[in-house]
Protein backbone atom coordinates (compact mmCIF):
# COMPACT_ATOMS: atom_id res chain seq x y z
CA UNK A 1 0.00 0.00 0.00
CA UNK A 2 1.42 3.33 -1.27
CA UNK A 3 1.22 6.60 0.86
CA UNK A 4 1.62 8.88 -2.47
CA UNK A 5 0.21 12.26 -2.02
CA UNK A 6 -1.61 13.88 -4.81
CA UNK A 7 -3.02 17.73 -4.57
CA UNK A 8 -6.81 17.20 -4.96
CA UNK A 9 -8.84 19.64 -7.44
CA UNK A 10 -12.24 19.97 -8.13
CA UNK A 11 -12.52 17.05 -10.37
CA UNK A 12 -11.88 14.99 -7.07
CA UNK A 13 -14.91 16.11 -5.21
CA UNK A 14 -16.76 12.86 -5.55
CA UNK A 15 -14.81 10.52 -4.13
CA UNK A 16 -13.32 12.85 -1.21
CA UNK A 17 -16.89 13.57 -0.10
CA UNK A 18 -17.25 9.66 1.28
CA UNK A 19 -14.15 9.84 2.91
CA UNK A 20 -14.95 12.85 4.45
CA UNK A 21 -18.04 12.15 5.74
CA UNK A 22 -16.78 8.72 6.97
CA UNK A 23 -14.24 10.96 9.27
CA UNK A 24 -16.47 13.42 10.06
CA UNK A 25 -19.10 10.65 11.20
CA UNK A 26 -16.22 8.46 13.45
CA UNK A 27 -15.53 11.92 14.82
CA UNK A 28 -18.84 12.71 15.89
CA UNK A 29 -18.52 15.67 13.36
CA UNK A 30 -22.41 16.85 12.45
CA UNK A 31 -21.64 18.20 8.65
CA UNK A 32 -24.12 18.03 5.47
CA UNK A 33 -22.68 16.95 2.30
CA UNK A 34 -23.49 20.67 1.20
CA UNK A 35 -21.65 21.97 3.80
CA UNK A 36 -18.69 19.53 2.71
CA UNK A 37 -18.53 20.31 -0.07
CA UNK A 38 -19.07 23.94 0.12
CA UNK A 39 -15.89 23.71 2.88
CA UNK A 40 -13.60 21.53 0.48
CA UNK A 41 -14.34 22.64 -2.98
CA UNK A 42 -12.35 26.15 -2.39
CA UNK A 43 -9.65 24.44 -1.22
CA UNK A 44 -9.67 21.93 -4.18
CA UNK A 45 -9.83 25.03 -6.27
CA UNK A 46 -6.44 26.80 -5.41
CA UNK A 47 -7.70 28.29 -2.42
CA UNK A 48 -3.75 29.44 -1.04
CA UNK A 49 -5.63 29.22 2.42
CA UNK A 50 -4.92 25.23 2.44
CA UNK A 51 -4.65 22.24 0.37
CA UNK A 52 -6.26 18.42 0.06
CA UNK A 53 -4.20 15.37 -0.54
CA UNK A 54 -5.51 12.66 -1.55
CA UNK A 55 -3.26 9.51 0.01
CA UNK A 56 -2.52 6.58 -2.69
CA UNK A 57 -4.81 6.25 -5.96
CA UNK A 58 -6.31 8.66 -6.85
CA UNK A 59 -8.84 6.91 -8.94
CA UNK A 60 -9.75 5.01 -5.14
CA UNK A 61 -8.08 6.93 -2.80
CA UNK A 62 -7.34 5.13 0.70
CA UNK A 63 -7.28 8.69 2.88
CA UNK A 64 -7.26 11.94 2.64
CA UNK A 65 -5.38 15.50 4.45
CA UNK A 66 -6.09 18.41 4.79
CA UNK A 67 -3.46 21.18 5.33
CA UNK A 68 -4.48 24.99 5.93
CA UNK A 69 -2.12 27.95 6.20
CA UNK A 70 -1.96 30.97 8.47
CA UNK A 71 1.19 32.91 9.97
CA UNK A 72 2.91 33.06 12.96
CA UNK A 73 5.04 35.99 14.28
CA UNK A 74 6.10 32.97 17.74
CA UNK A 75 7.31 30.61 14.84
CA UNK A 76 8.89 33.19 12.54
CA UNK A 77 6.29 33.06 9.15
CA UNK A 78 4.16 30.88 6.99
CA UNK A 79 2.57 28.03 9.90
CA UNK A 80 0.17 24.99 8.83
CA UNK A 81 -1.89 22.92 10.64
CA UNK A 82 -3.13 19.48 9.80
CA UNK A 83 -6.78 20.39 9.88
CA UNK A 84 -8.42 16.39 9.12
CA UNK A 85 -6.55 13.71 8.42
CA UNK A 86 -8.22 10.06 7.81
CA UNK A 87 -7.14 6.63 6.17
CA UNK A 88 -9.97 4.07 5.67
CA UNK A 89 -10.33 1.49 8.51
CA UNK A 90 -9.58 -1.44 6.40
CA UNK A 91 -5.98 -0.56 5.56
CA UNK A 92 -5.02 1.36 9.08
CA UNK A 93 -1.89 0.06 10.59
CA UNK A 94 0.36 -0.70 7.69
CA UNK A 95 2.51 3.03 8.52
CA UNK A 96 0.36 4.82 5.73
CA UNK A 97 -0.09 7.27 8.21
CA UNK A 98 3.13 7.66 9.80
CA UNK A 99 4.81 7.93 6.22
CA UNK A 100 1.75 10.96 5.34
CA UNK A 101 3.19 12.90 8.48
CA UNK A 102 6.92 12.16 7.14
CA UNK A 103 7.42 12.97 3.90
CA UNK A 104 4.69 15.81 3.95
CA UNK A 105 6.10 18.25 6.33
CA UNK A 106 9.62 18.15 4.71
CA UNK A 107 7.58 19.37 1.20
CA UNK A 108 5.70 22.06 3.30
CA UNK A 109 9.10 22.98 4.94
CA UNK A 110 10.79 23.04 1.41
CA UNK A 111 7.79 25.77 0.63
CA UNK A 112 8.62 27.77 3.70
CA UNK A 113 6.14 26.40 6.16
CA UNK A 114 8.07 26.96 9.34
CA UNK A 115 5.57 25.11 11.96
CA UNK A 116 2.85 22.21 11.16
CA UNK A 117 0.75 21.90 14.15
CA UNK A 118 -2.30 19.55 14.89
CA UNK A 119 -4.83 18.57 17.15
CA UNK A 120 -5.40 15.50 18.61
CA UNK A 121 -8.11 13.93 21.06
CA UNK A 122 -6.69 13.57 24.96
CA UNK A 123 -8.10 10.13 24.89
CA UNK A 124 -7.21 8.92 21.40
CA UNK A 125 -3.45 7.33 22.29
CA UNK A 126 -3.15 5.80 19.51
CA UNK A 127 -3.29 9.20 17.72
CA UNK A 128 -0.64 10.47 19.90
CA UNK A 129 1.04 7.61 19.53
CA UNK A 130 1.16 8.14 15.19
CA UNK A 131 1.96 11.81 15.83
CA UNK A 132 4.84 11.65 18.41
CA UNK A 133 6.30 8.72 16.04
CA UNK A 134 6.30 11.43 13.44
CA UNK A 135 7.69 14.51 15.22
CA UNK A 136 4.75 16.03 16.89
CA UNK A 137 5.15 17.70 20.45
CA UNK A 138 2.83 18.76 22.87
CA UNK A 139 3.13 22.37 23.67
CA UNK A 140 2.47 22.93 27.43
CA UNK A 141 1.23 24.74 29.19
CA UNK A 142 -0.58 25.54 26.03
CA UNK A 143 -3.87 24.28 25.18
CA UNK A 144 -5.54 25.12 21.57
CA UNK A 145 -9.06 26.76 22.07
CA UNK A 146 -11.64 27.45 19.77
CA UNK A 147 -14.15 30.31 19.76
CA UNK A 148 -17.09 29.58 16.34
CA UNK A 149 -17.84 32.50 14.76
Amino acid sequence: MSAALHLARPENIERLLPLVAAFHAAEGISRTEDQRRAALMPLLEGSPLGAVYLIGPTRAPIGYIVITFGWSVEFGGMDAFVDELFIRPAVRGRGIATEVLITLPKALAEAGVKALHLEVDRDNSAGQRLYAKTGFRARDPYMLMTREL
